[in-house]
């Protein structure tokens, strides 16, 4: 993936003005140099121009909008605010279309790509939420080193004791061999008990949000192996990288 990949991935997303600040800044600034995207915005504005006005206004049903705010956003965030403007008006045109011509099948097949991404970048965000509020009320932090092949990483949990969930940071490990993969355990006071597999890219974190396992009694620490993907028993038969205990 080049540089100007990334403008072409977000040209929908500058035209229904969905990006941050930042990021809608960069696209504009872009946008004065690059005649293909100045193009590509160009005919997107020319197709979207219709919704407003391709259907009849459809009053929303009693509390839509506040339901819309509540998902995405959640009560008592001020931070979040600014994104409520550009994501209830790419929510009205999916509607709006959804319910209106049904001559412009095209049209009709933007709007629900946008409703799609709309959902999409709903559940990233509720995702994000929940993520943050497990480091930030974590109880306990644990790091361990992690030496393999040359490379030199490490795993980092974060531990909230109040909703029993983990935060476990992978970082800094090769990609797993051909038929490999990462384990993560959790050790228990009746053995141990498989967690998440984690792919592994030198470039960037692994990052999972675990509940604590139903089974295998009081959960005492974690581990981390290299299995085989063939290995589908209760217990880890390959290579140890790291473990910690509580």
């Amino acid at each position: 993936m080049n540089p100007h990949d990334w403008y072409v991935e977000h040209r929908l997303d500058f035209v229904t003005r969905t990006l941050d600040a930042g990021e809608e800044a960069s696209f504009a600034d872009h946008l004065r140099r690059c005649e293909e995207c100045q193009a590509a915005v160009t005919a997107l504005e020319h197709e979207l121009g219709w919704l407003p006005m391709g259907a009849g206004a459809v009053k929303p049903r009693p509390g839509f909008r506040r339901q819309v705010v509540q998902r995405i956003l959640g009560e008592g965030r001020p931070a979040w605010r600014g994104w409520i403007a550009p994501l209830a008006v790419a929510a009205s045109l999916a509607i709006a279309a959804g319910l209106g011509i049904g001559g412009y099948l095209p049209e009709r097949r933007e709007a629900l790509r946008l409703a799609e991404a709309l959902d999409s970048r709903s559940k990233e965000l509720s995702m994000l939420r929940d993520s943050i509020s497990v480091m930030h009320q974590a109880s306990r932090v644990v790091q361990t080193t992690i030496s393999m092949d040359g490379h030199q990483g490490g795993m980092l949990i974060f531990a909230d004791e109040t909703s029993h969930r983990w935060n476990v940071v992978v970082h800094g490990l090769p990609a797993a061999p051909p038929g490999e993969t990462y384990q993560f355990w959790f050790i228990c006071s009746d053995g141990m008990v498989r967690g998440a597999t984690l792919t592994s890219d030198p470039s960037r974190p692994a990052f999972l949000t675990l509940g604590m396992p139903k089974e295998g009694g009081a959960v005492m620490g974690g581990a981390l192996t290299i299995e085989s993907t063939a290995n589908v028993s209760r217990a880890p038969q390959g290579k140890q990288l790291a473990h910690f205990v509580l």
